[in-house]
C-alpha cells in the first residue's frame, strides 16, 4: 500500500495548540484553587459560647446576640440577659416594660 507523509505541522499552529493546552491546565488549578478557598473559608464551627451558659427562673430564650466578650439573651419574659463571653457569669440583666417600645399586636 502507498503510505503517504504525514502532514507536517506549521510552528505557529504547533504553539497555539500548547498554548491553548496550557492555559485549560492553569483554568483547571485555579478553579480548585477557589473551591478549596471558598470551603476552607465557610467551614466555621460557629461562635464560642461558654459551657456553663444556663437560663434560671424557667426563661426561654427568644434571641441571642453576641458583641466583644459577651452574649445576650432576649428571654420571652420581656428580659435581656446580658452574660461574659468565656464564663457564662451574668454581667447584667435588663427588664422591659410591655409596650414600652410601641404597641403590640396580639394575633
Amino acid at each position: 500500500m502507498d503510505e503517504s507523509p504525514e502532514p507536517i505541522e506549521p510552528a505557529n499552529l504547533r504553539f497555539l495548540r500548547l498554548l491553548v493546552t496550557g492555559m485549560t491546565g492553569i483554568m483547571v488549578v485555579g478553579l480548585v484553587t477557589l473551591v478549596v478557598l471558598l470551603v476552607m473559608r465557610f467551614r466555621d464551627d460557629g461562635p464560642i459560647l461558654p459551657e456553663n451558659l444556663t437560663l434560671e427562673d424557667g426563661a426561654v430564650a427568644q434571641a441571642v446576640t453576641m458583641g466583644d466578650g459577651w452574649v445576650a439573651i432576649v428571654t420571652t419574659d420581656n428580659r435581656i440577659l446580658i452574660h461574659d463571653r468565656i464564663t457564662g457569669a451574668r454581667r447584667q440583666e435588663i427588664i422591659l416594660s410591655p409596650g414600652a417600645f410601641g404597641s403590640t399586636v396580639e394575633h
